[in-house]
């Protein structure tokens, strides 16, 4: 009788009592500074920069000439066409995500933001990455990047769902970033009679002088695309065989859930496949020298142990050490790339030694 009173008094004088509907949560205004922030997590702010990366590694690889606004502007573009694909993924997977603890407190399921603002931050992220690329670095470049975010927001948002083949479609999304720093450079990814494939043989095998004007050759659009494509494979498998249980909560069609030791498996075989595409698919192509082979052998072995221990075991501390261990590895592979670059010599480029004309003179120091 008591609380009824109470409630009645509460209706007749309003001021009196504020009364808060059980589980109320206020929506948070958005300032320029939050807002700022939820359109990073949109964008998935890490994988974006990741992606952006890759793509400085081709324009960094590649042979030919790039400028600042090149750089800039492939950058810029990049992370663009990342950000619009990685919004409309989320856009589509919005009561999935509420069912994974890891994906809950993204700004869509929190209602942070409303699915219509998401939709215009995708649809201007997604025109003008595109854009960017178009007029500032190639139109083939902005093609790729229109590509991968139909690839990645369509195709492998909707297989994910479907079929365990979502994986290799998304590391094709994860092998085209380098090589849209390959054509923002001017490179070509086709071969033809003016723009033919060279194979740079190791110097015992030819007796042939080195042809630096053969190194931008489409074989070396492919070797930058083997590397991430076979990459994403022990460092996704990886992961998500620690959070398969989250996938399987969310009825995601995913290896690890279905076949964890298939799952294994596949991460294992790429991690042998990046062998050959270091130790011989990069020289062959003429990105790096053959004492890329050497060299790139001790990471692959350090990186094989783990996957193949992970393989045999099957279990999660394995699986985090084969993820760690690909979190170092294509950094440290693109740095050797960079030491390894045909054509850099870094003593010369470090000033330690002078450099030498084409015809063999040695050039004239000026004088002081």
């Amino acid at each position: 009788m008591t609380r009824v009173r109470g409630i009645a008094h509460a209706v007749s004088e309003p001021d009196a009592v504020h009364v808060t509907p059980a589980g109320f949560k206020e929506v948070e205004v958005l300032t320029p500074r939050r807002l700022l922030r939820i359109y990073a997590q949109l964008a998935k702010s890490r994988l974006t920069i990741l992606v952006v990366l890759t793509a400085m590694s081709g324009v960094a690889l590649s042979p030919l000439p790039a400028t600042v606004p090149i750089l800039l502007s492939t950058a810029v573009g990049t992370a663009l066409c990342s950000a619009s694909a990685n919004t409309l993924n989320q856009l589509q997977e919005i009561p999935y995500d509420a069912q994974m603890a890891r994906t809950r407190q993204r700004p869509l399921v929190r209602r942070a933001i409303s699915p219509l603002h998401a939709a215009g931050f995708a649809a201007v992220t997604g025109v003008a990455g595109p854009a960017v690329l178009w007029f500032m670095a190639s139109p083939i470049t902005a093609c790729l990047g229109a590509a991968n975010i139909v690839l990645y927001a369509a195709a492998y948002t909707w297989l994910k769902r479907k079929s365990i083949s979502n994986t290799w479609v998304g590391a094709v999304v994860g092998g085209i970033p380098p090589v849209m720093g390959w054509t923002a450079c001017g490179g070509k990814i086709l071969p033809s009679a003016d723009y033919p494939i060279h194979l740079f043989l190791p110097s015992y095998f030819t007796e042939a002088a080195l042809d630096m004007s053969m190194i931008d050759n489409p074989l070396g659009a492919f070797a930058l695309f083997m590397l991430l494509y076979s990459w994403q494979f022990p460092h996704f498998n990886s992961l998500s065989h620690f959070i398969r249980g989250s996938y399987a909560q969310a009825g995601y069609k995913m290896l690890c859930v279905l076949n964890p030791q298939q799952n294994a498996l596949v991460a294992l075989r790429h991690s042998i496949l990046l062998v050959p595409i270091c130790s011989i698919l990069f020289p062959l192509s003429g990105l790096t020298t053959w004492a890329f082979a050497i060299t790139s052998l001790v990471p692959n072995a350090i990186c094989i142990r783990g996957s193949w221990a992970w393989w045999r075991r099957c279990g999660e501390k394995e699986a985090r050490i084969s993820f760690q261990n690909y979190l170092w590895y294509l950094p440290v592979m693109l740095a050797l790339m960079m030491v390894h670059k045909q054509g850099l010599d870094w003593r010369r480029w470090v000033g330690m030694q002078d450099e030498v004309p084409s015809d063999g003179a040695d050039i004239p120091k000026p004088k002081v």
